[in-house]
């Protein structure tokens, strides 16, 4: 079979409509289905494992640091919503709001969690005392609602899961410090294990997180040039602590108030998946977290021997790799077209040629090169070739970023790219929000997407405005 042949018909070129690409992909690939809920989805078995894999792979790394999992509840009163002003202000529009329990009216609303910073202080309020206590390293895992007016299976829904850390420090300092190091936890996760690059900056004041002092975000790209915001690392100072009275003793025995940081990831991850790696056959998972990493895919199996010797190398190889023996009696061609959609970086064919010739052939997603190996030493090679997949989708991303990223020096130049080219675009800003709002107007909806961590002096002005730059700014649409 030729490299680019395409060996799934039902799913629409991302050339022809990259919507319709996605849509088909998530279906096709089984990872989701919609739901009898406007703007909510079922997460099904296949995508449900994607995201066990990258749960259990952030976890490791919170807890590394000296994170621990809590649970906070699902509703939050109205009341406690609304000691934080600026907070309340940002999630307004999206809130869900329970108003009657069983029969009877509620004395006060209810908002189903948007997400759980107000939950969260109120009981570090009854927890911390004294510098002793400090700090808190809290992190939850659990679903928020926020009322979407549209909706996309992972990119955008009504009802989604996601982490959320909570920490809560002695000094500014220590804060500022968490909120760095897990912009940059985010940072190495999406690299090693989701294979994807992404740019990492603050957020601008207009973009950040409401309640937030300073927002940080890392920015995928994905194929078409559009921006994911991928997730999000904030830093809360005081201000929280002090709507919510939140006190400590310090070491001068002096009162006073704790700072504090939120960071968070969710499923739109897979989404971020789909979009950068996908190809017109379908997924193609970084193997970090795919649910099966090697499809064993047994030729002639009615053959005596082949399904023995299949099983034999399953069982060798689930010692070290999420393996997947098809036995069953669909053909061959249905089966590798099967696992090429679904995504499995590696598929290993053994028949009874290659058993007289001690070998199996390995293919892989990314290349659908096929290559002959010896049995002995298969783990190694398949360890090998899992590697590969994992480098090559990570270069492959680099690439479509570096050559979808353009440099603007003029408002022309900018409106030019806006117009005609889809992707980043670097260019100097003057920090004024009109500034931003007035490219995202004339743009049909470039926004900031971050100042990134290291900026080039692309020249001395605003690109919008021709007063003195103070960045330079990532530009770009978004999901």
């Amino acid at each position: 079979m030729a490299k680019n042949e395409k060996m799934v018909e039902q799913i629409t070129s991302m050339d022809v409509d990259f919507a319709q690409w996605y849509t088909d992909v998530v279906k096709k690939a089984e990872l989701a289905d919609y739901s009898g809920v406007k703007g909510c989805m079922v997460i099904r078995p296949y995508g449900y494992a994607i995201w066990e894999a990258i749960q259990r792979d952030l976890d490791a790394r919170f807890k590394a640091l000296g994170h621990e999992n809590v649970y906070m509840p699902m509703f939050i009163p109205e009341s406690l919503l609304q000691k934080e002003k600026d907070h309340v202000e940002g999630f307004a529009p999206e809130c869900a709001w329970v108003t009657v329990g069983g029969e009877n009216q509620l004395a006060e609303r209810l908002c189903v969690r948007p997400t759980s910073e107000t939950l969260f202080c109120e009981h570090f309020r009854n927890v911390i005392q004294s510098y002793r206590d400090l700090p808190k390293l809290y992190n939850q895992w659990c679903n928020v609602v926020r009322w979407e007016k549209t909706t996309r299976p992972f990119l955008r829904t009504s009802e989604f899961l996601w982490q959320e850390g909570h920490t809560m420090h002695e000094t500014e300092e220590e804060a500022r410090e968490e909120t760095r190091r897990m912009l940059d936890v985010y940072r190495d996760f999406y690299a090693e294990s989701l294979a994807i690059p992404a740019y990492t900056g603050q957020k601008t004041e207009k973009e950040k997180f409401a309640g937030a002092v300073e927002t940080y975000t890392i920015e995928p790209m994905m194929h078409n040039g559009v921006a994911l915001q991928g997730g999000t690392s904030h830093f809360f100072g005081d201000g929280f602590a002090r709507a919510f009275d939140i006190t400590f003793t310090g070491r001068d025995n002096t009162v006073r108030y704790p700072f504090q940081t939120s960071w968070g990831v969710s499923t739109r991850m897979i989404g971020a998946i789909i979009m950068t790696h996908g190809d017109d056959n379908g997924l193609i998972l970084p193997p970090a977290v795919a649910p099966i990493q090697v499809a064993i895919i047994p030729v002639a199996q009615h053959k005596e021997g082949v399904l023995e010797k299949a099983a034999e190398l399953r069982d060798l190889l689930a010692k070290k790799f999420r393996v997947k023996l098809d036995d069953s009696d669909y053909s061959t061609g249905w089966k590798f077209s099967q696992y090429e959609m679904k995504g499995v970086p590696l598929r290993l064919e053994i028949g009874p040629r290659d058993i007289e010739n001690n070998s199996c052939v390995l293919v892989s997603r990314v290349s659908r090169e096929k290559k002959f190996v010896s049995l002995d030493g298969i783990a190694e090679a398949v360890e090998e070739a899992l590697k590969s997949v994992h480098d090559e989708l990570y270069n492959r991303a680099l690439e479509n970023q570096r050559a979808r990223t353009y440099d603007a020096h003029s408002y022309e130049e900018f409106l030019d790219i806006a117009q005609n080219k889809s992707g980043f675009i670097r260019a100097m800003w003057c920090g004024e929000t009109e500034c931003e709002e007035k490219i995202k107007d004339a743009t049909g909806g470039v926004k900031s997407r971050c100042i990134p961590e290291h900026e080039d002096h692309l020249s001395d002005v605003c690109v919008c405005c021709g007063k003195p730059a103070k960045h330079m700014l990532i530009w770009g649409r978004q999901y």
